[in-house]
């Protein structure tokens, strides 16, 4: 019998009390007390000069360690209180004491790893063999090679004490604008004052005449602020390009492909298929205009679902976890017992409320090792999917949870292979298991919409970024120039198949102001396919491929993106074989659609 689950998550584990815990502020204060020693601690550190001198490096990485999780942690829980509510302002104040802990953090560890460096090769590979250093000489290899990539010991303290005021600075911006964004529009005779977060849930609404008047409304307020958020995204960029400068690195997709321990030539190959196919992509989108009666797509109709019959399939909160545990289950019955456990211990916000931030996220509690998943939920087939896809990051982070500290650091693009893994799961399920011709239609489009997303859109985020940094370098970017950049960006990447674009795309999306990791587009068209590929070995070897599919996880921090796949997978990502084999699996999908529809 199914558990009442709850839409609103539970807090009071992590630190109890909210933004005014006094449990979240002695931990803060402790911490700083422990940074401030490690700092120092950094600073008598001598040098090994043999293997005989490394009992001390040992307890610094155990510092290290634990200074990170409560810095995490903290991040963490106030990024949820702020998610939760946006004019939670002491959330957001909390946030920025956190942020200049973890400046402190990174400067002592860049002089940490500048002693790295230092070390002769015949010693530093010598320790990585010794217990206690075996298991992370990936990360720590990893950590002396990129420090020897970046600026002297003075340049890098100077760019963490500024990034506080530079990149998180301008980032906090973005949310507290964002906070203010309101969506004033007009449907059905009734005047609704929305929230950004629910007026792009209603870009969803089956009604072409409500997406539009939404679209318009919505895009008009992006507009409105177009001044602000064009400021912030320059003086963002602005700070990484000056960053970039004096590290002297003339390449804006090296320290995106560095975090994602990916190499170019993978990036390339990956592209490259998926533009051989995008027609396939294009005809698909031409059907489904036809489906919906316009002569052709505009961007807001995109991901709007197909309706046969008066109303598009719901599922209530209850329905989809059911849903979503039952077909976990089939795959791996560990993943469906976890999933089963997020739900009946409150790990999930997903309650459709004002005053919540747009979009999903999941995030991790390494002091406890838990999870916490942001969404608003709908009921719609496509936020069941995204449920699914969250629980698959949480999934990600529990399955390594007890692997050492320094190699739970999995990059972006392989942590959203666990999430895409699945969100397939379930878009695959629902097709297979539909009643009707109908409704199998309308569950494949939006199977099929993923791949749109994937290819189409994040393609186009891809080609904006890397054009608005290359002209960002000249100066300053006017509103009406980002809105140029970006519809041209969107034009090239759905092949010029939409009626309507988005110029304001920029500013509306939250990706382009995230100050961690820069080009946060490109590692989600990765996961998408990588996964792909996981899944296909998963559907051949049913619940026997379970262990194989957690090893892999498990690898994720501990090698690059090349090495897992060759690894886990026997391929070369760097070929085009293993991208073609991937994206043949959505040409199939658009194929079975075509046929489906053909005498609609």
């Amino acid at each position: 019998m199914s558990k009442d689950y709850s839409l609103i998550w539970e807090l009071d584990s992590i630190y109890s009390g909210g933004s005014s815990s006094t449990e979240l502020r002695d931990a803060l204060q402790q911490n700083k007390q422990e940074l401030d020693q490690f700092v120092q601690n950094i600073r008598d550190w001598s040098i090994p000069e043999n293997t005989e001198d490394t009992a001390e490096f040992l307890i610094l990485i155990n510092q290290n360690a634990d200074i990170s999780r409560v810095l995490l942690t903290a991040s963490s829980y106030l990024e949820c209180l702020a998610s939760a509510n946006v004019n939670d302002e002491r959330a957001l104040e909390l946030a920025a004491l956190v942020y200049q802990h973890q400046s402190i953090l990174q400067t002592a560890e860049d002089e940490w790893h500048e002693k790295f460096a230092q070390i002769s090769d015949r010693v530093w590979n010598e320790i990585l063999t010794q217990n206690g250093f075996e298991q992370i000489a990936f990360v720590l290899n990893e950590a002396r090679t990129n420090r020897k990539k970046k600026g002297t010991k003075e340049v890098e303290a100077a760019i963490n004490a500024l990034s506080v005021d530079g990149y998180r600075g301008w980032s906090d911006h973005y949310d507290t604008i964002v906070s203010k964004v309101r969506v004033k529009v007009e449907i059905d005779g009734e005047t609704k004052d929305l929230s950004a977060g629910q007026a792009l849930n209603m870009l969803n609404h089956p009604k072409r005449d409500v997406r539009q008047a939404v679209f318009q409304a919505y895009t008009k307020s992006w507009q409105e602020n177009g001044r602000l958020f064009a400021d912030t995204l320059n003086h963002l960029a602005g700070f990484r390009l000056a960053t970039y400068d004096m590290r002297k690195w003339d390449k804006v997709l090296a320290e995106p492909l560095a975090i994602n321990r990916m190499e170019q030539g993978t990036l390339d190959a990956m592209w490259n298929v998926i533009r051989e196919h995008k027609s396939t992509f294009t005809t698909f989108l031409d059907r489904k205009a036809k489906l919906l009666g316009v002569p052709k797509l505009s961007f807001y109709d995109v991901e709007a679902p197909l309706v046969f019959g008066e109303d598009t399939k719901k599922y209530s909160f209850q329905e989809g976890a059911d849903f979503i545990i039952q077909q976990f289950q089939k795959f791996s019955p560990k993943m469906a017992h976890f999933a089963e456990h997020a739900f009946a211990n409150k790990w999930i916000e997903a309650e459709d409320r004002d005053n919540k931030r747009p979009g999903g996220f999941c995030t991790d509690f390494p002091l406890v090792k838990e999870s916490r998943i942001f969404m608003t939920y709908d009921g719609a087939p496509s936020t069941v999917a995204t449920l699914a896809h969250e629980l698959g990051h949480a999934f990600h982070s529990y399955v390594i949870r007890d692997e050492p500290f320094e190699n739970t650091g999995y990059a972006m693009n392989v942590a959203e292979t666990a999430s895409t893994f699945a969100e397939m799961i379930i878009a695959d399920a629902s097709v297979k298991e539909a009643s009707t011709k109908e409704e199998k239609i309308t569950l494949l489009e939006d199977k099929i919409g993923r791949s749109v997303a994937f290819f189409m859109n994040i393609h186009a985020r891809f080609l904006f970024e890397t054009r608005f940094y290359e002209a960002r370098k000249a100066g300053i970017l006017s509103v009406d120039a980002l809105n140029r950049l970006m519809e041209e960006a969107q034009r090239e990447a759905y092949l010029d198949a939409l009626d309507e674009y988005h110029p304001q795309f920029w500013a509306s999306k939250l990706h382009f102001y995230i100050s961690e990791v820069p080009f946060y587009n490109f590692p989600y068209t990765f996961g998408y396919l990588f996964s792909l590929g996981i899944y296909n070995k998963a559907i051949q070897e049913g619940e026997s491929y379970e262990d194989k599919y957690i090893a892999l996880l498990k690898d994720t921090g501990a090698m690059t993106t090349e090495e897992l796949a060759k690894k886990h997978l026997g391929v070369d990502l760097t070929k085009p074989d293993f991208w073609e084999s991937a994206v043949q699996i959505t040409v199939n999908d658009v194929s079975e659609f075509l046929k489906l529809t053909e005498d609609l």
